[in-house]
């Protein structure tokens, strides 16, 4: 359904070292920087990218927004959580865990990314 996700920054150096941590965390590699300033993460076949906006505005985040990357395990969730933590993220909502709704069971961890984006990784289980 998607092709790409992007998100904007300020300052695509706290953003790389953020990113580049929690991909690692997920098996993923550091990200490349293109001739646009444009940090770029390829994994899985998914694409996403960092970028300051092209409007020179500053980078906002969306209110209501999430993206949600697709974790193997509850240990590799934490490890993401942790290396977004100790690379400049900061912990928000319920700690990591499992959560049951009405569509299921599903393990959920949230971040804000140095420029306040707000990301998750979740695995449904079972």
């Amino acid at each position: 359904m998607f092709s790409h996700v992007m998100l904007g920054a300020d300052d695509i150096d706290a953003a790389k070292k953020f990113y580049d941590a929690c991909f690692k965390a997920l098996g993923g590699r550091e990200g490349m920087v293109d001739p646009k300033g444009r940090l770029i993460y390829m994994h899985n076949g998914g694409i996403f990218l960092v970028s300051k906006p092209i409007d020179g505005q500053p980078a906002t985040c969306a209110n209501g927004g999430t993206i949600g990357f697709a974790v193997e395990s509850e240990e590799q969730g934490n490890a993401w959580h942790a290396a977004g933590v100790a690379n400049g993220g900061t912990a928000i909502e319920d700690p990591p865990g499992i959560r049951t709704s009405e569509i299921g069971s599903m393990y959920l961890a949230y971040l804000r990314d140095p420029a306040g984006n707000k990301i998750c990784v979740m695995k449904r289980m079972g």
